[in-house]
């Protein structure tokens, strides 16, 4: 079965969840992100939080059992198929570990030029297209 990391920004954790479990019926493992009530974390170790989650992520990537990444890069700011640092950053890791990249949605305009280099593939919104590769 092959295993899949979840990216996107952690305000569209519910659809990442059910994309999850779409992911599961197709018969792919999944990771998702490390999920917290932000308001449980004291102020001064927000930092040393998102730098644990981060590297558990990262690792998780890194794995040699990982086959890709999938980006949920939904709009968000007012802006079509967004990607936040965080995301590009797992995209870039992902890149250097020779995983496959996949964008559930449309490339984004600003990182184009990266995305394109490093043979991301556009869903468009259809997770079946993941079954070719």
């Amino acid at each position: 079965m092959k295993k899949i990391i979840i990216c996107g920004s952690m305000s569209l954790i519910e659809k990442m969840k059910d994309i999850a479990t779409k992911l599961h019926l197709m018969g792919y493992n999944t990771i998702l992100p490390a999920e917290e009530d932000w308001s449980t974390i004291p102020t001064e170790k927000i930092n040393d939080y998102k730098r644990k989650v981060s590297m558990l992520h990262f690792s998780a990537i890194a794995n040699e059992d990982t086959h890709a990444i999938l980006v949920v890069n939904d709009a968000k700011k007012g802006t079509d198929n967004y990607i936040g640092a965080n995301s590009f950053a797992e995209i870039a890791l992902a890149f250097y570990f020779g995983k496959e990249i996949f964008l559930l949605n449309d490339v984004y305009n600003s990182y184009k030029d990266e995305l394109f280099a490093w043979g991301a593939i556009s869903l468009r919104g259809e997770l079946a297209r993941m079954l070719s590769h």
